[in-house]
């Protein structure tokens, strides 16, 4: 049965596990939430030496964790099977050897087993047969990546389910500088919090501080100083970003400015220019639509797509498709182009 993340934690929070747990999809955030509660809830931890076990995809064989799973548990009334990276298993690859096993076991699981396949970045196909018989007899989660204009409200709720606050610019800040990395939000939220015991707003000089984020040398000061037009500014961020080049490559900054345009090119093209529409047309929160429609005044319709070609000219330089250069001297180059 298909189920929401939210949904699953909720039945895990209530005590209400099933046999079999199959998770998949391209976000793996998801994923790990569910079996690292299942991990360290479902068994006290006397019981964990004798009825959990972690196998891994790449180690072992479909066979191998079905005969596991079949077993009893030792002196309690359930053991936990948890398959990570289940991904790599060499049936699932090859769609043979232990399957016909497999899809027996769906159908008649091991009542007193608790067992969760963790099978991450990729899917099975749903034309499958196997898919079927997953989808049917399973607590079944499909993890997706979410769209980045819905970051902010992750980003909210997982705040508040802290027991914190945290203001729109923070939000703002973290959903730029991150973007839909779940994992990578979630690690850098807690970076903050553990430095606080009582409750608190995380704002943007939280986030700056905690995170790494230079206050004014950073990727979106240099997208500001793009659309002011301020060149000495940007040429000062280029400077920056050149001294320290470990912790902001050109590949990177070339990326978040080909982004940048890219939702440029979508908004011109739209023909709803509401906040509603910006944010619909560039998959970015409502909130920042009017910095984006600044942007939109900035640069033409013309300018942009002229820009998006500079771009990947400077994208396949720093990977030394047929020229190379210096990196400070590659993103000085195209930031001059860009405002020019």
């Amino acid at each position: 049965m298909a189920k929401t993340a939210e949904q699953i934690v909720d039945d895990l929070k209530k005590g209400v596990y099933a046999p079999i747990y199959f998770l998949q999809g391209e976000e793996p955030y998801f994923i790990d939430v569910i079996s690292n509660y299942i991990e360290k809830n479902a068994l006290s931890d006397a019981e964990k030496s004798f009825n959990q076990r972690i196998l891994y995809g790449k180690d072992v064989a479909l066979n191998d964790v079905i005969s596991a799973a079949r077993s009893f548990p030792m002196m309690g009334q359930r053991q936990v099977i948890i398959l990570k990276e289940a991904q790599e298993l060499a049936d699932f690859k090859k769609k043979e050897g232990g399957m016909e096993v497999f899809e027996a076991y769906l159908q008649n699981p091991q009542p007193s087993t608790v067992l969760v396949f963790c099978h991450k970045h990729k899917k099975i196909d749903k034309r499958k047969k196997i898919f079927k018989v997953i989808e049917k007899n399973t607590v079944y989660l499909e993890s997706n990546k979410i769209y980045e204009n819905k970051v902010p409200d992750w980003i909210q709720q997982y705040v508040s389910g802290r027991g914190y606050k945290i203001n729109r610019q923070a939000m703002m800040l973290l959903t730029e500088y991150i973007g839909n990395n779940l994992e990578r939000l979630s690690n850098e939220i807690d970076k903050i919090l553990v430095n606080f015991k009582d409750p608190i707003e995380i704002d943007a000089a939280l986030v700056q501080e905690y995170v790494g984020i230079n206050k004014d040398y950073n990727i979106f000061e240099l997208q500001k100083a793009l659309v002011q037009g301020d060149v000495l500014q940007a040429n000062r961020i280029i400077q920056y970003f050149a001294a320290d080049p470990k912790n902001h490559p050109a590949i990177l900054s070339i990326g978040f400015l080909h982004s940048f345009f890219t939702k440029l090119l979508l908004i011109h093209q739209h023909p709803d220019k509401t906040d509603r529409g910006v944010a619909q047309a560039a998959g970015v929160s409502p909130y920042i639509a009017k910095e984006y429609m600044a942007a939109v005044r900035r640069f033409s319709l013309n300018k942009v797509i002229q820009n998006l070609a500079y771009i990947y000219q400077a994208d396949l330089t720093s990977k030394g498709v047929n020229a190379s250069m210096p990196e400070d001297q590659l993103m000085k180059e195209l930031v001059f182009k860009l405002m020019h």
